[in-house]
């Protein structure tokens, strides 16, 4: 959640802000005149509260004098009602508040692009460059179905749509791709790994602003309100829900030392509404395995850590030999919890287009107020910690790259030298006889 002191002190600067999203001035002025309610309802509790405590004692000197006290004690009545009517009314106030600014998104950060889609998108940076083999690259589809590794029908059998079959040298190869991020991430950049669960609860999903304003994208499980995690970053982020970075029981956040998780999970996301938005084969699927990096990090350097977080995301696609680009997102296309977002794209030539396959995100401090995560600055003051996190890589978009980049004239496809090792030392994918 964003800070309520942004709409309590700096309503206008916030306001605008927050046009560049496209949140209409009158959601904020909800959560700012809540606010104030709830204050005055504050104040009024306490003065009545004091009120009640010196009549008491009041009462009781009056009382041991002998002195009628009926009339006291009926004030005294009436004050206690109108106490616990202000309890009952700053309830629901509270509720009403909290939900109002569950809906509210992360203020961006100055320097990203204004607009109101990826139309304003940003190309800061293309890395490697495809160069035209001479031949006609067929999609990733039919790359596919001569290498035997994907049965869309079954899939379809199984469950539905956008749940696909990954069969032999294709599951081997996905097997293997996760393997490679995840030694490239602890062994080279410094994550710790964890094997979270792939179900969690509302808490959980709110924590990390997935809940309550992506709910029909989610998979709920209704019998125990438990929710299919979209991505890893809802359990790993979660996993230091309430805690506080202490150098204690918990490591302690500087600005030269963040907290640094990588985690492999499938995902799954209903994606409601996103009908024929680039659905065939492995371009959009609900079902994904992908490797995630989440940083904690002190916040003044949140910024800088995303740009590391980029680029570590960045070395799993150079050490695969692919040409991609980074995108720094507009306000308009930014995910609803981000202050600050890069898109890293690969280009897949049988689809003539760009693929997004890693969204690196900075959430500055909003996540962490949904989630009470704190930590123990030099100062020896308790803080709010900064979260990052980002895709190292999703699978399905950069196996559709892959078979597209690496394809050979008979219809092989070169496994990348960084995958050798995990592929029992096979240079090539082979079409099935």
């Amino acid at each position: 959640m964003i800070d309520i002191k942004k709409l309590r002190d700096e309503f206008d600067a916030t306001a605008a802000e927050l046009a560049r999203r496209g949140v209409e001035v009158g959601k904020l002025q909800k959560a700012k005149d809540l606010d104030a309610k709830r204050r005055a309802l504050i104040a009024e509790t306490e003065t009545l509260k004091a009120r009640r405590n010196a009549a008491s004692k009041e009462i009781g000197k009056i009382a041991k004098e002998g002195g009628d006290i009926a009339a006291a004690k009926d004030e005294m009545r009436k004050v206690g009602d109108r106490i616990a009517e202000i309890d009952r009314e700053l309830a629901q106030v509270d509720v009403d508040l909290r939900e109002t600014l569950l809906m509210i998104p992360n203020i961006p950060a100055a320097e990203i692009p204004t607009g109101p889609d990826s139309s304003t998108n940003k190309v800061v940076r293309t890395v490697g460059e495809w160069k035209d083999p001479g031949f006609k690259i067929p999609t990733h589809i039919e790359i596919g179905e001569k290498l035997g590794i994907f049965d869309f029908p079954r899939g379809v059998k199984l469950t539905g749509t956008g749940f696909p079959v990954i069969l032999g040298q294709g599951a081997k190869l996905q097997r293997a791709l996760i393997q490679y991020m995840l030694d490239l991430h602890c062994q080279r950049q410094g994550y710790t790994e964890m094997l979270p669960p792939f179900v969690v609860n509302g808490d959980s999903m709110t924590g990390t602003g997935q809940l309550p304003k992506f709910a029909e994208d989610l998979y709920h499980c209704e019998i125990d309100d438990f929710w299919l995690i979209p991505t890893a970053e809802v359990p790993v982020t979660n996993y230091y829900r309430d805690d506080i970075f202490d150098g204690v029981n918990l490591p302690k956040i500087t600005p030269e030392a963040p907290v640094k998780l990588t985690a492999y999970t499938p995902c799954f996301r209903r994606e409601a509404g996103s009908a024929g938005k680039m659905t065939r084969g492995m371009l959009r699927v609900h079902q994904f395995d992908k490797v995630e990096m989440v940083n904690f990090v002190h916040p003044s350097v949140s910024f800088q850590q995303l740009e590391t977080l980029v680029k570590e995301a960045e070395e799993v696609l150079t050490g695969l030999g692919l040409a991609f680009r980074v995108i720094m997102l507009s306000s308009g296309d930014m995910g609803f919890s981000a202050a600050k977002c890069y898109d890293l794209e690969l280009w897949a030539p049988g689809e003539q287009q760009w693929l997004e396959v890693s969204s690196c995100s900075c959430f500055t401090d909003y996540q962490a107020r949904r989630l009470n995560c704190r930590f123990k600055d030099s100062d020896g003051k308790t803080k709010l910690v900064h979260t990052l996190n980002g895709s190292g890589v999703a699978l399905p978009r950069l196996v559709v790259a892959l078979l597209e980049q690496h394809l050979n004239a008979d219809g092989s496809v070169t496994i990348p030298e960084a995958l050798r090792p995990y592929m029992g030392g096979r240079e090539r994918l082979e079409p099935v006889k």
